[in-house]
């Protein structure tokens, strides 16, 4: 059975195995980084099409992970076993799997997908929201669950006290439009310990460009204005990037990628970005198209860069999904 996202983690229906497949975010930036007296945190940022998770959970005799599994997917299960109090025994299975600590979000996604497989296999009745408290996500943002959930391109109105972040708009991303992904994989982003020393080492920054997001740069995507909605992601671009300059050491992680960027731009790119702390890169593109045009001409641009790597992708409209068997 598939159960179409927006997820309905309450379908009532004995099962045996849960596959679910997800897919990975962009985090386009924070635009409340000094927070407030109510939230902190507030950040815009969308789903898309690949690159891709899947996973399948089955009850079993004995609980048992996929060998080609990571370190990070038994912390995570292990993690959730415990939160969730679980103690029947399953097989995990994991058949893709999107890159860590690249800016996609894979770790939300990841625990998203294990979390959800464990509540349809054993009829937990949990919401996402508790799968994600569960599984300790959205310490700061609320675009990997809600990208999980409902896909688009979301604004989340930033932290409050010890509650997840909420969505506080979402848009469908053009059907027309294309993200261009530029990856590095000479460079890994900040994350873990180091992400946490990072954010409490960082000063308050000086202003926020909520305001521009909600009353500009939204209204532009929503009327699929992508040299307006360029101009405005320049802006909270450059923002986030002066502000963690300090922690990767530019406005960009990778400086190969910075380069790429900088082409596309000079070839007539309206939209382009470092996706969370990077160093995966984005470009937003009118149409198919166009997208393959500059992908192979970036490609011919950069055959010396073997570690850079393109791939054009849509952005996603819905949430994960559920095949329950």
């Amino acid at each position: 059975m598939q159960i179409p996202a927006k997820i309905d983690c309450h379908a009532h229906v004995p099962v045996n195995k849960a596959t679910i497949a997800t897919s990975a975010r962009l985090h386009m930036g924070f635009i409340d980084l000094q927070g407030s007296a109510v939230s902190k945190f507030g950040s815009l940022g969308m789903s898309i099409h690949a690159p891709c998770i899947e996973i399948s959970i089955a009850k079993s005799k004995q609980t048992l992970i996929d060998a080609k599994s990571s370190e990070n997917i038994s912390n995570i299960v292990e993690n959730l076993v415990k939160s969730l109090k679980i103690q029947d025994n399953f097989t995990l299975v994991v058949h893709q799997t999107i890159p860590s600590h690249v800016g996609l979000g894979s770790g939300t996604q990841l625990a998203l997908a294990v979390g959800t497989a464990l509540n349809q296999l054993f009829d937990l009745e949990l919401s996402i929201a508790q799968i994600a408290t569960a599984a300790k996500r959205g310490a700061r943002s609320g675009i990997g669950i809600a990208a999980f959930e409902q896909g688009g391109v979301l604004v989340d109105g930033g932290k409050t006290s010890n509650e997840l972040p909420e969505i506080a708009l979402r848009q469908a991303f053009p059907d027309n439009w294309r993200v261009l992904l530029i990856a590095d994989s000479a460079y890994t982003g900040v994350h873990g310990e180091a992400e946490l020393q990072a954010f409490q080492s960082l000063k308050p920054a000086q202003n926020s460009l909520s305001n521009m997001v909600f009353d500009h740069m939204m209204p532009a995507l929503q009327r699929a204005d992508l040299l307006a909605f360029g101009a405005y992601m320049a802006d909270l671009q450059a923002y986030n990037g002066d502000y963690f300059a300090p922690v990767q050491g530019g406005r960009y992680a990778s400086q190969d990628v910075a380069a790429v960027l900088r082409w596309l731009q000079d070839n007539g790119v309206a939209c382009v970005g470092q996706s969370s702390w990077g160093p995966t890169g984005f470009a937003i593109i009118e149409n198919q198209q166009l997208a393959k045009r500059l992908q192979h001409e970036a490609q011919l641009a950069f055959v010396r860069k073997t570690n850079i790597s393109f791939t054009i992708c849509r952005g996603k409209n819905t949430g994960a999904s559920i095949q329950l068997g």
